[in-house]
């Protein structure tokens, strides 16, 4: 029973550090433009289909396609901010219900191309197992939990010390004094949803790698994402590694001691019950809107 219930927290683990991955971009997004960004899970979803493509059609690995992807997604990414940017009134219900319909069109963009099919890598060399002594893992799993870790890191690094990293910050703060400042809140706010994409092209293939893909799962990324973000609370880079792993952790616990089918339900209990107690999320702090 112990080595089932150490197994359960480090597959917990590692599925937090994959949701932290994903739910990174919608988090920046959300903490500095104030646009909830319902097509998040769609450009994660498209990026993995590009490693699909390049791996079936050039024999290309799916670590190989990550400069495709983030070639495709950054693209895409620009595209959903070109048409955010246009909202002059109500900007965060206007850009709910834009970018929830620009997710309807990816999704089904990629079930003409790609069809409903199930797909996955064939890289045997990602699904072999990794043993830590008691505790298994795909090799994918780990390396891009490792990833996960560095690139929040990163983020968390590029935010607080560098000069466009401060900017962002100054636009969320308060994006009419920002702009007497001199910054462009335009340019901080495209330059947002770059990296953005960026990370959402690191979570597709990670995705890929170890687990299947079909173009119906986009919604159910964008939901675990913005779970997580709010868990995290807003601005939070390290309240999103937290969150993540809080809920990578319960839904594998749920599994190995009740049953899969509570998995969902378990993750929503988890979130209710954190904003019941903290409101703000787990590391975030009211803010003074400007």
């Amino acid at each position: 029973m112990t080595e089932l219930l150490l197994q359960a927290l480090y597959s917990g683990l590692l599925q937090g550090c994959s949701y932290a991955l994903i739910a990174l971009g919608l988090a920046l997004v959300f903490g500095s433009t104030r646009v909830i960004n319902l097509a998040h899970g769609e450009l994660v979803l498209l990026a993995a289909y590009v490693a699909y493509t390049l791996e079936s059609g050039f024999g290309l690995g799916p670590v190989a396609a990550i400069p495709a992807a983030l070639a495709v997604t950054c693209v895409a990414s620009a595209g959903v901010y070109g048409v955010v940017r246009r909202i002059r009134q109500d900007r965060e219900i206007n850009s709910l219900i834009l970018t929830f319909g620009i997710g309807i069109i990816l999704t089904n963009a990629m079930l003409l191309v790609w069809k409903a099919d199930v797909r996955s890598t064939s890289s045997t060399w990602l699904q072999d197992a990794v043993v830590l002594g008691p505790l298994y893992s795909m090799r994918s799993e780990l390396l891009f939990a490792v990833l996960a870790v560095l690139l929040l890191a990163a983020l968390w690094w590029w935010l607080a010390r560098s000069w466009h990293g401060r900017a962002l910050r100054a636009v969320a703060s308060n994006r009419d004094a920002a702009a007497l400042m001199g910054i462009r809140p335009g340019r901080v706010e495209l330059l947002s949803f770059l990296v953005s994409g960026a990370l959402a092209a690191f979570a597709g293939v990670a995705l890929y790698c170890y687990g299947v893909i079909q173009p119906a799962y986009g919604g159910a990324l964008t939901i675990k994402a913005f779970v997580i973000t709010v868990l995290a609370g807003v601005g939070s880079i390290p309240g999103v590694l937290l969150g993540a792993l809080l809920l990578g952790v319960c839904e594998a616990l749920t599994v190995t001691l009740a049953s899969s089918a509570l998995q969902e339900l378990a993750g929503m209990v988890l979130f209710l019950l954190v904003l019941f107690v903290l409101p703000n999320g787990l590391l975030g702090t009211a803010r003074r809107r400007g």
